[in-house]
């Protein structure tokens, strides 16, 4: 029987889970890793909005159909943010979680500034390198209605379709709330707010590390993960 800890990798918006190629070649070894593509993401077709109960129903699907219950789960930012929602709605499917520049402030003001950065004609022409990767890494998907669609999510989020402040202290798994000193999209105010609400939620602080994952060093990430997931 394999006794190897199971943990569940989950990407961010506009993310995949080839994302975590590199991490899983750290981790491999020690633990038995699973991830997923969200709808919409990675080539899958999605025709419905998105949403971060669409996002945790592909969670709560994917973890059922495989027999996971209890698994452990690492979330790279909006991933993170589903793994605390699935958590939170399904407390016996999930273990352990871990997250890496999750957004946690929703306001209004906060997402505005999100949305600012989601307009794929400004994409396409300012950083035309990114914008080829997002259509690779989506295709036959159009990677600019998945932005489109991501951007009409967080304003709905802005709205109030987010876990509400008081929901957190509902949590009561272990969760790690993990931030890079280098991510300039998730400040450290939110993080603490948050890891201090959650009745046993933590904040580490990665050195060096900036809020893409993979303009990130895959080794530290892959040692935080372990770390988490020893303690």
């Amino acid at each position: 029987m394999n006794t190897q800890k199971k943990l569940l990798l989950l990407h961010g918006a506009l993310g995949t889970q080839n994302q975590f190629d590199t991490i899983k070649s750290n981790l491999g070894n020690e633990f038995q890793l699973y991830s997923l593509n969200f709808d919409g993401h990675g080539g899958i077709d999605c025709n419905n909005p998105f949403s971060i109960e669409l996002f945790t129903k592909n969670v709560v699907d994917f973890i059922i159909d495989h027999q996971l219950n209890g698994i452990s789960i690492f979330g790279h930012s909006l991933g993170g943010y589903v793994a605390l929602n699935v958590a939170l709605q399904n407390p016996s499917l999930v273990g352990r979680i871990i997250t890496l520049g999750t957004k946690l402030d929703w306001s209004p003001t906060s997402v505005e500034r999100e949305i600012r950065m989601l307009i794929p004609e400004m994409v396409e022409e300012k950083v035309p390198q990114f914008a080829e990767k997002l259509r690779l890494d989506h295709h036959p998907s159009n990677w600019k209605i998945i932005m489109r669609k991501i951007a009409v999510m967080m304003q709905g989020m802005a709205e109030g379709k987010k876990i509400k402040f008081e929901d957190f202290k509902q949590i009561k798994q272990q969760v790690i709330i993990g931030l890079g000193s280098l991510d300039n999209m998730v400040t450290q105010e939110e993080s603490e707010l948050i890891a201090n609400e959650l009745p046993h939620g933590e904040l580490v602080i990665l050195d060096n590390i900036p809020h893409p994952i993979d303009k990130a060093d895959s080794s530290v990430i892959a040692n935080y993960i372990r770390t988490a997931l020893i303690k």
